[in-house]
């Protein structure tokens, strides 16, 4: 499909890669790997033939098809969100326009019989069937459901695209890419601007994708969702793995180790070597040996080691001082602006110890809530602080808030205290702050590096309550390692919003969760909670498509057949049956809907630091939640089962 031969960029500082061969074949899932700067968005830039290469070539199959979702999108239209995809596709468009003046002249054309007239019969024949052929009567069927996918709901589909937020146009440019089914989909960062409901969607969406995909990603878990290849580029070069990442991490780190055996072994024998230049310099008899043994030590191909020193640190959130039992409350919270109201009557109380993942797709109120919580918002309700109790708050716009006269290392030493001040530069470094780069102002910095130094900042600041609105955003891999296992030995409390799976994944105990205007609190696991997420999306898909079917009205007296005494008496003791079964489902909905708002006073005020005790609290919880949901299940089975007999 694509073949990379001889491939090279050259910059003023000198090469990112160069003499790279690669075929990239129809199928293939890659994940495009390597340290910042490295060469990656140049590499898609120049697949996508926006950057052209220094050297080499780039063969594309015939008919082959790119398309290229990349960080630094830039839409300005008055189109419509709906229209902007709808009329993306050339070959669409065209024959639309070609039918429709098919149609008008056959309606305004009066000469039925001449040849020319059917001729256009037979145009508009041919060009219905090329309609069909690239799914042009179920295109708009296919772009509803790709918005919706990526967090788009019906009532935006006619707002102006240039009216949404950036990260927004970036899923319209996404979805724009994804409803046109190119042969080659190259992304840059995709799950920046997705929450984490849509990173689910898009995931499944690329595994049934038939085409390549090359991406670059920070998102552990979507790489190993998504890809089967790995491309790492590394001093130049780009090494070629047949694994998704975090196998590729594995092999990947043995052949380091081996690296660098075989390095220390090479260093060895050079300086043996030079010794050997220098002793017999000195005599004249040996001076031809010299000259040998300088020429075999300048053709000697020196081998270099990346290694990555930042996974192995272990660095800690300071605990200031032990709070209360409770360390928040809120009564009767809620937020709205104008006539939208994002959440209401939010009754909770945070205990000392609780480790809480705000999640829920864009725009549902979640960085709100923080802000309520922090009383930097004003709303309904309010928020009490326990005894004790020192906030500190990650904001997606910490960085805002940074001194840009100081350096990365001032930044970092006006805060720390005590011992870890020893570790300052190590800590840096884990947040891609090494050698001179802590010596650079604040003010030089880019947007990402200002917010990886925010967050290196909090790290450093005592507290005993975190409130972290998407810390890992401008993360790589292996910083999200070092903050999530700082986070895991955090002794206090703290509540973080993040669409990263991966680094939630063993990191809460219980899941806030912001649905039709209410907060609700489970105390499942982030995959569990994604995966009922996701068979509610997939229900809910299943039943519009079934609304948007034209019903053809059946007359009841057309179908209608007279049952037997036999047929009439089985009906009736089914129908009691199935009555019975739906009262005795209501009364079970009814006893465990009682018990639960009992425990969840209980769970509300569970000490976090007895960690038997709490195991056995939630689990009589989670035990009554299925109970509740299986009664449920059953109500409803009973009912559409009572409606197929015909007793509705």
């Amino acid at each position: 499909m694509i073949n990379l031969e001889g491939l090279g960029y050259h910059l003023p500082q000198g090469y990112l890669f160069s003499e790279i061969n690669l075929q990239i074949n129809t199928g293939d899932k890659i994940g495009l790997v390597g340290k910042n700067g490295a060469g990656k968005s140049t590499l898609l830039k120049l697949l996508s033939g926006r950057e052209k290469p220094t050297e080499g070539k780039i063969h594309n199959s015939k008919d082959t098809t790119i398309g290229f979702l990349t960080q630094d999108i830039v839409i300005d239209t008055n189109q419509s969100l709906f229209d902007y995809l709808n009329y993306s596709n050339e070959e669409l468009n065209k024959l639309r326009d070609q039918i429709d003046d098919i149609n008008h002249q056959l309606t305004t054309r009066t000469d039925y019989e001449s040849d020319s007239y059917l001729q256009l019969l037979d145009d508009l024949n041919f060009a219905n069937e090329q309609f069909q052929l690239f799914e042009g009567y179920q295109w708009e069927e296919k772009i509803a459901s790709t918005l919706n996918g990526l967090g788009f709901n019906d009532g935006v589909f006619e707002k102006p695209l240039n009216k949404f937020s950036g990260g927004w146009k970036m899923r319209a440019e996404l979805a724009k890419i994804l409803v046109n089914n190119p042969s080659v989909i190259l992304l840059d960062e995709p799950t920046n601007h997705l929450d984490i409901i849509s990173i689910g969607w898009l995931e499944q969406y690329l595994q049934r994708f038939e085409g390549a995909v090359i991406t670059i990603s920070h998102d552990r878990l979507f790489l190993d969702n998504v890809t089967k290849r790995t491309l790492e580029i590394t001093n130049g070069k780009i090494l070629d793995f047949p694994y998704a990442y975090s196998r590729y991490k594995v092999k990947r780190s043995e052949e380091i180790e081996q690296l660098l055996e075989a390095q220390k072994q090479q260093e060895k024998e050079i300086k043996h070597t030079k010794e050997l230049i220098d002793k017999f310099r000195a005599k004249a008899n040996k001076a031809a040996m010299a000259q040998s043994l300088i020429k075999k030590l300048e053709k000697t191909e020196r081998i270099e080691v990346e290694t990555d020193e930042v996974a192995s640190m272990r660095i800690s959130f300071p605990l200031s001082v032990q709070p209360g039992k409770w360390v928040l409350e809120m009564n009767d919270l809620g937020k709205s602006y104008g006539d939208l109201q994002l959440f209401k009557d939010v009754n909770l109380t945070v205990g000392r110890g609780e480790k809480i993942a705000l999640l829920g797709p864009n725009g549902v109120g979640k960085s709100t809530l923080l802000k309520r919580i922090m009383k930097s918002e004003d709303g309904d309700g309010e928020v009490k602080y326990g005894h004790n109790v020192q906030l500190t708050y990650f904001a997606q716009d910490q960085a805002d808030s940074l001194d840009p006269k100081k350096t990365v290392l001032e930044t970092v030493d006006d805060i720390a205290k005590g011992e870890i001040r020893k570790q300052l530069r190590s800590i840096l470094g884990a947040f891609l702050f090494s050698g001179e780069d802590v010596d650079k102002q604040v003010s030089v910095l880019s947007g990402g590096e200002r917010t990886r130094l925010a967050l290196c900042q909090l790290l450093l600041s005592p507290s005993n309550v975190l409130i972290l609105d998407e810390p890992t955003n401008h993360l790589d891999i292996q910083s999200k390692g070092v903050l999530k296992q700082a986070l895991q030995s955090y002794e206090g409390t703290f509540i973080i919003v993040s669409h990263d799976r991966e680094f939630l994944d063993g990191l809460t105990n219980r899941i806030w969760d912001i649905e039709n205007k209410n907060l609700k609190i489970h105390h499942y696991t982030v995959q569990e909670y994604l995966r009922r997420k996701s068979d509610a999306f997939t229900q809910a898909q299943q039943v519009g498509k079934k609304e948007k079917k034209i019903a053809v009205p059946i007359k009841k007296e057309e179908v209608k057949e007279e049952l037997s005494y036999e047929e009439k008496k089985e009906q009736k003791r089914r129908i009691n049956k199935l009555k019975n079964g739906i009262s005795q489902s209501e009364k079970d909905i009814e006893k465990f809907e009682k018990e639960i708002k009992e425990m969840d006073k209980v769970v509300a005020d569970l000490d976090y630091t007895d960690e038997e005790g709490t195991a056995k609290t939630l689990e009589k919880y989670e035990k009554l939640k299925k109970s509740l949901e299986d009664a449920m299940s059953k109500w409803e089975e009973y009912t559409l089962e009572l409606d197929e007999v015909g007793e509705g």
